[in-house]
Formats: C-alpha cells, structure tokens, sequence
C-alpha cells in the first residue's frame, strides 16, 4: 500500500474548516481532521482477510480490530461520513479484483437490517463503494421467514446475543435475490462476523438461479 499523495490546497482548506468545525484525527487525536495523514498510512498499511463463507472466498479489507473498528463505528453510529474514504478505497480496490475475474459480475449489497436502516437514514456499504469508485447493480431483499422453534426461543433479540444456532435459525429465509438468474454475482457487506448472514445472501442468490463469484467485506472478525 502507498503512502497518501500530499494535497497541500487540501490540508489547508482543512486546517481552516477546524477553525470553525474542530475535529481531532480518530486515531490519534491530531486536530484537524477526521484521519491525519500518518494514521491514514497506518490504515492502508493494515492486512486483509481471507476465509470462506458458505463455501465461497471472502475476501476482507481488514480485521475488525483498533483503528477499523472504532472508523466503522462511528460511520454507522454517528454517521460520520468524512471517515468513508479511506475505508471505501480498499473496498473498492478489493470489488475491482473480483470483477476482473469476472467483469459480467453484478455487484449487490448485503441489506442491513431494517432497524439500522432507519436509525442511520443513509446505507454506510453503499457509501463506501461511491467512495470507492464502485456501483451497486443488484439487489436483495429482506422477507420475513417462517420462524423455526430455535428462532421463537429468543424474541426480540439481536444477533449479537444469539446462540450460534438461534442467529443460524433466525437468519435462513430472511433474503431473496432479484435479477441474478445466469449471472454471477459479487455479494458486498461492511462487517462479517460469523458468516451467518453472509451464507444466507449466498443462499439466496443460488435460490434465484445465480452464481456467487465471491463475497467481499469491509473487515471479518477472527474467529
């Protein structure tokens, strides 16, 4: 990974607008700006991820540890998009290598759920693949599933105080792909934990007649 090029009209514009709108860079609290540029080094310098989901090659931009974490964090809590740059480029490169292998590929987004959604008012994945140079071409939808005893056992629940077979119970069935039938498809999510969601868009792809050509992710969790 290169170092950011310097933007000397850039880092000035910034130095003013922190007059009147002071930020301190996440990292390390240099004021200014959202990033400053040592941290944004630091970031690109980070490794990615590889492992399979559903049987499919995930590729992540990075871990979801330290400085990613807490730049995602606040992108999708506080609705910090000035943060979505640095983090959608290594998306967008990543979107990029998975459509030279297959450049018939309709990208599509893994849907957040519903609750997100709302409280956010704007979709931090789509975000970041604008930001990354990258459209969303495909869609998946969210249904509601028949809803299996394991699921009944914990209602109202979120995912993250699930058990593994409770978040696999409430998660099957819940999308349904649209428009993928003969195609190839890049599946696109910002944080993959334990794969469960991300299985079921492959699922649902496969269930529509498609071919998941790989799934990338903003980072993965290590398991």
């Amino acid at each position: 990974m290169t170092t950011p090029t310097p933007r000397p009209w850039a880092d000035a514009f910034l130095a003013v607008v922190g007059l009147v709108l002071p930020v301190a860079c996440l990292g390390c609290g240099a004021p200014d700006r959202a990033l400053c540029r040592p941290c944004q080094a630091g970031l690109a310098s980070l490794p990615g991820r590889v492992r399979l989901v559903g049987g499919v090659r995930l590729d992540a931009a990075f871990e979801y540890e330290g400085l990613v974490r807490t730049l995602l964090l606040e992108l999708k809590l506080r609705g910090r998009v000035d943060v979505a740059r640095p983090l959608g480029r290594r998306l967008g490169a990543l979107v990029r290598l998975a459509l030279a292998d297959e450049p018939a590929a309709v990208v599509v987004r893994v849907p957040p759920s519903r609750r997100g959604s709302r409280r956010r008012g704007f979709d931090p994945v789509v975000l970041l693949l604008a930001r990354g140079g990258v459209r969303r071409t495909g869609r998946l939808r969210r249904v509601r599933a028949t809803t299996s005893p394991e699921a009944a056992a914990a209602p109202g629940v979120g995912q993250k105080e699930r058990t593994a077979v409770e978040r696999v119970a409430a998660t099957v069935g819940t999308l349904r792909a649209v428009g993928v039938r003969g195609r190839s498809v890049v599946l696109v999510d910002d944080v993959v934990t334990t794969g469960v969601t991300m299985a079921e868009a492959v699922r649902a792809v496969r269930a529509a007649g498609g071919r998941v050509h790989r799934c990338v992710a903003v980072a993965s969790v290590e398991r």
